[in-house]
């Protein structure tokens, strides 16, 4: 029943947790910016936002209002030390609301889309063609 086709959010997340691990971002370091995620993955800043709460969820990452956000730990098993340092990541039930928040964005956007092909199908318009 377990599906590898990984979403492209999840490529994303996956790609950035490896260049966290392999030392390619360091602790501290500043993560690529929505835009330049954008572009190297091809995907929709929803995908990048989705991501991004991934990382943060998952303790990877952390927000620094006006600033970007940046490497908060370096693997899945780093020690919790960050919290007595100041840096805990922004984890737990708050990330996990921002990801289903934005996938219920993505999913009403999926579904504006759907409302307004069957609305033009109706009105006796063709959709694109195939």
């Amino acid at each position: 029943m377990g599906s590898t086709v990984l979403l492209t959010f999840e490529v994303i997340a996956e790609a950035l947790r490896g260049r966290i691990r392999s030392g390619g971002l360091m602790l501290g370091d500043a993560l690529p910016t929505q835009a330049v995620l954008m572009a190297e993955f091809g995907a929709s800043s929803l995908s990048v936002q989705k991501a991004m709460a991934l990382l943060k969820r998952d303790g990877y990452a952390i927000s620094r209002p006006g600033k970007g956000a940046f490497v908060a730990r370096l693997d899945a098993d780093a020690d919790a030390g960050y919290a007595e340092a100041g840096n805990a990541p922004s984890g737990g039930t708050a990330a996990r609301v921002e990801v289903l928040e934005l996938a219920l964005t993505e999913a009403l956007e999926q579904l504006t889309g759907l409302r307004a092909r069957v609305e033009a199908l109706e009105a006796g318009g063709s959709g694109p063609s195939h």
